[in-house]
């Protein structure tokens, strides 16, 4: 039997200093959706997310607790698995940087590094920011601040490790050049070559001034500073540097690190140059997606401005908000939150369009058939036009999310529903039901839709994974999983004989005039 081929996709790590908010989630959800793809469409697929746990942040927020900074960020990555467990997100693994496993592929690494004369001691001064964590020069700062978050940095001194980055520039400029669809999208692209041009300084990657984090192996009196040690989860939660690193050698390269756009400098200037340094494979691709904002800006943990997915999740469902994450952010650009828009969205799209076409077609069905549908006649009048694009759907789907366009494919799926409610006032059944002569159109209208919805909902179950398990039911299909599959869209796959059953909305209509209530 013929292996299958693999793909491994990371979010970022997440930094535990407080509760995760909704443009947090909708990386992980994003991520998620190309991983559940992935596996329907025959991969074996590797999908880790996790928490970056180190620093002088995390020491000083445990600190004005009175807690140990192993208790602070225990109790706050409980939360982030709580919250991934609400949002259906189906990874493999979660990493830890605190976990043994990546303390050790980070010390190799750093002593590999080391012992090849990539790394040396020297006294530093900058401008460091506490909240990114991040070392500035003078020159780069804007208005005397951070240029990432635009907040106060302070002036450092102190002995560190440095890593010769700017040894690498040509060689991964070059690499860049020489491999386009390393970064998307394309703007992110050439935001990362003009800042290789601009001149890449060596990295200070480590610290004496805090101990919450991982010791340098020969010098423990420095602990090893933040990108190295984060970065490098992507490969010690394959067990790199481990006993059994047949994770590694089997999914690494990865196939798409996932991120947002004010970390892609992170992970494709200096994260590749380490691996390049330490002759690792570099992930096949990066992808800076844009940032869910609010009307007043950015959302931030430290301004308080963020958006509990917990609370929408509770008020909405979850495959209404992973929708509306999903749909909002178009590839490469930023996307506006606002609850008007997230409610706007569920009615028009999943309670009008798509919700609407199970309702109105099981209760036809109900009524002229008994819920039960046989075989098609043939194709006549607009049926053709239906028939296409829903059996060019699926191709489009994936093409669609094989370049990383999540909101245009969950788009396409919901066009067919959009098509199908066309499609029946174009054929009117209700008026067919009225000639006896045209009950075989009549079964052949509703056999039509009833198939278009079998395949919209395979092709939305990605995006939407509870979605299915409650319209199966309906389409009587709840005991024919190999209908439920990517391998089944073939159109005539409804078998002769089904019987569709009413039910509650799939997605009832929200009153606009309860937003802001509880």
């Amino acid at each position: 039997m013929q292996e299958k081929k693999t793909f491994y996709i990371t979010t970022p790590i997440y930094y535990p200093s407080d509760n995760l908010h909704i443009g947090h989630a909708y990386t992980t959800v994003a991520a998620d959706a190309m991983a559940r793809f992935k596996r329907m469409t025959g991969y074996d697929v590797w999908f880790l997310t996790g928490s970056d746990e180190h620093g002088q942040k995390i020491e000083r927020s445990a600190q004005e607790k009175g807690q140990s900074p192993r208790a602070y960020v225990d109790k706050i990555v409980a939360g982030f698995q709580h919250l991934w467990r609400s949002l259906n997100i189906s990874n493999d693994d979660f990493i830890r940087t605190t976990e043994e496993r990546h303390k050790r592929a980070v010390q190799k690494i750093f002593q590999k590094l080391y012992n090849q004369g990539d790394i040396y001691k020297a006294s530093y001064e900058g401008w460091y920011c506490t909240p990114c964590e991040t070392f500035w020069t003078e020159g780069r700062l804007v208005d005397g601040n951070c240029p990432d978050c635009g907040r106060p940095v302070e002036l450092l001194r102190e002995e560190s490790y440095f890593f010769k980055m700017s040894k690498y520039a040509d060689r991964m400029l070059k690499y860049i050049e020489e491999n386009p669809d390393f970064i998307l999208p394309a703007s992110r692209r050439n935001e990362m070559m003009s800042f290789i041009k601009s001149g890449l300084e060596d990295l200070c990657i480590s610290r004496t001034t805090f101990d919450w984090g991982i010791p340098v192996p020969f010098d423990p009196k420095h602990v090893i500073y933040v990108w190295v040690d984060a970065l490098t989860n992507y490969i010690s939660a394959l067990g790199y540097g481990g006993e059994d690193d047949s994770l590694y050698r089997k999914y690494w390269p990865a196939d798409v690190h996932l991120v947002g756009k004010d970390i892609v400098r992170f992970h494709t200037i200096i994260w590749p140059i380490i691996l390049m340094a330490a002759g690792l494979p570099l992930p096949k691709q990066v992808v800076g997606h844009g940032w869910l904002l609010l009307e007043s800006g950015k959302m931030s943990k430290s301004k308080g401005n963020v958006v509990d997915p917990l609370v929408l999740i509770d008020k909405y469902g979850v495959d209404a908000i992973r929708y509306y994450l999903l749909r909002e952010l178009p590839f490469g650009a930023d996307g506006y939150y606002s609850e008007e828009a997230l409610v706007h969205r569920i009615n028009q799209d999943l309670a009008n369009d798509f919700g609407n076409l199970f309702n109105r077609t099981c209760a036809m069905a109900n009524k002229y058939f008994g819920g039960r549908l046989e075989a098609p006649g043939e194709p006549e009048g607009p049926d053709a036009e239906l028939l296409e694009l829903v059996q060019s759907t699926p191709g489009k789907v994936e093409e669609l999310m094989n370049r990383r366009e999540i909101s245009n494919a969950v788009a396409a799926v919901i066009r067919l529903a959009g098509r199908a409610n066309k499609y029946l006032e174009e054929t009117a059944p209700w008026a067919l039901a009225k000639d006896p002569a045209k009950r075989g159109r009549l079964n052949t209208v509703l056999y039509n839709v009833a198939e278009t919805l079998r395949f919209a909902t395979v092709l939305i179950s990605p995006f939407m994974p509870g979605l299915p398990e409650r319209a199966w039911p309906l389409l009587g299909l709840e005991e024919r999983p190999d209908l439920h599959t990517w391998e089944s869209l073939r159109w005539g796959g409804l078998p002769a004989g089904t019987v569709l059953k009413k039910g509650k909305p799939l997605f009832p209509r929200i009153d606009p005039a309860t937003l802001g209530e509880g």
